[in-house]
């Protein structure tokens, strides 16, 4: 009895220990496989040593005449672009008779270049008379701008000095979501101010020309135009923006990327301007369901709205309904990308786009022009004829184009919309659009597009090239549920 009872014991016993061990085991494999990837905070200090003296602060002033401007139109443009301080008090300099000097705002800006070139947002120093930089050590120049562009929002400043501190550029190319990065300027006219924080998204499609750098870096009025400067002590953007709702930090700013910013910069320091190439469309995002109908799979590139008459895409084959996937072999995923890589293209050079036409890709070779001014749309469509058919499967009742239409197409042809309804007026379609496609297939006249319809599965979408007014793109009808 006592001998069962102390083999059962044990038997107890050893069965516990293994049920521990295979607990424990887990654990203690996971934290050897496992080890922390983030230890201790960095210390900024060697790095600010380094860097903060090419960083500048620079003000700006402007000669106007009394009642002219002042501190409520400061005040708009503060609210507009939520930096420079306003509203600054206006200081008689002399001068013009009848003119005095008003200082117009406050920024920063570093030094690129030991002889003087310093980098700043053109929003800082637009419609300055007279730029002033001051260094860390308190010596002050006057600048003079170069060159700014505000599609970028990158300027170009000059001071006549040598053997000055200047900042090492980095790659914008290969920053890490995550990584510390440290912002130095003069926010509220605090000198040399440094913030810290991380990258928060490297691509924030927030401008038609360039994708920004989001970080969580605290950015106020007068950072405008610092560095953004990881831990390697390079800078690898220009602070911007910053989305707020009361003008002050709210947790998000934005940072030109660098890489960009000196494109820009080496064509403003040789020209004082930027010249861009342009293809001559209009473009717009393409959504999952008209990936899905036109046989893409997922949704990317950029659908064509509008082509230019007599530009280059025009001459080139380009039309209306194209899916545009790449320019010269580089992928277009988001509508801000192909503009950044047409307007990054040489003036007069050959390029190839790669475009989903029915099904199908094509490459089309295609010549970059300049980029011109916005042309004015054209005619409003005509009015439309009274419905006489009854609507279709879709809800739509059409009727064959005019010949003002077929002539305002150039060429193409279609159905005009006289009557929307059910699963289609639910898509937005309306009186007055012009269909061009079904699923593909060119429409050439209502019988045609009616019988189309007629033959479709009721149970699967169906995507229409529509234009309306001078504007092109597929719209997906659903099927009723």
């Amino acid at each position: 009895m006592t001998t069962t009872s102390s083999a059962g014991s044990k038997l107890l016993s050893a069965a516990l220990i293994a049920s521990a061990g295979l607990f424990f085991a887990p654990a203690t494999v996971l934290a050897q496989a496992n080890p922390p990837l983030v230890t201790g905070l960095p210390d900024f200090t060697n790095l600010i040593d380094k860097v903060g003296p090419a960083v500048v602060n620079i003000r700006t002033s402007e000669k106007v005449k009394p009642g002219q401007g002042g501190p409520d139109e400061e005040m708009q443009e503060f609210l507009r672009r939520f930096f420079g301080v306003p509203g600054m008090p206006r200081v008689p300099r002399g001068g013009v008779p009848g003119q005095e000097d008003v200082q117009r705002g406050v920024g920063s800006g570093f030094i690129i270049s030991n002889d003087g070139l310093v980098l700043t947002n053109a929003h800082v120093v637009e419609g300055a008379d007279e730029v002033l930089v001051t260094l860390t050590d308190r010596r002050e120049f006057k600048a003079k701008v170069l060159g700014a562009d505000k599609r970028t929002d990158v300027a170009v400043l000059k001071v006549e000095a040598t053997r000055l501190p200047s900042l090492v550029v980095g790659d914008s190319g290969k920053i890490r979501v995550g990584e510390w990065v440290i912002a130095i300027g003069s926010p509220f006219n605090l000198d040399n101010s440094v913030t810290a924080g991380i990258i928060s998204a490297k691509a924030r499609d927030t401008g038609d020309y360039l994708p920004l750098i989001q970080s969580d870096v605290a950015v106020n009025p007068g950072n405008s135009g610092g560095p953004l400067i990881n831990m390697r002590g390079e800078v690898i953007g220009i602070n911007s923006q910053i989305a707020t709702l009361s003008g002050a930090y709210n947790g998000i700013s934005f940072a030109v990327p660098i890489d960009e910013a000196m494109r820009v910069a080496d064509q403003l320091r040789k020209t004082g301007k930027v010249t861009r190439g342009r293809i001559g469309v209009q473009i717009g995002e393409v959504s999952k369901e008209v990936a899905e109908s036109l046989g893409l799979g997922r949704a990317r590139g950029v659908e064509v709205s509008l082509v230019e008459p007599g530009g280059p895409a025009d001459k080139a084959g380009i039309k209306v309904g194209d899916i545009i996937l790449r320019y010269n072999g580089q992928p277009i995923e988001r509508s801000a990308d192909l503009p950044r890589l047409v307007g990054a293209s040489a003036i007069g050079s050959r390029a190839v786009v790669t475009v989903w036409r029915k099904g199908q890709q094509q490459d089309i070779a295609i010549n970059v022009a300049q980029l011109e001014e916005e042309r004015a749309a054209g005619a409003a469509a005509p009015k439309a004829p009274s419905p006489a058919a009854p609507p279709n499967a879709l809800g739509l009742t059409v009727s064959d184009l005019t010949e003002a239409q077929r002539a305002a197409l150039r060429g193409e042809t279609g159905v005009r919309v006289d009557a929307s309804s059910g699963a289609a007026a639910a898509a937005g379609l309306r009186a007055g659009d012009l269909i061009l496609q079904v699923n593909n297939v060119d429409v050439k006249d209502a019988r045609q597009f009616n019988a189309i319809i007629a033959k479709l599965d009721p149970k699967k979408s169906v995507a229409l090239l529509v234009r309306r007014d001078n504007t092109t793109r597929y719209e997906v009808i659903k099927p009723r549920q």
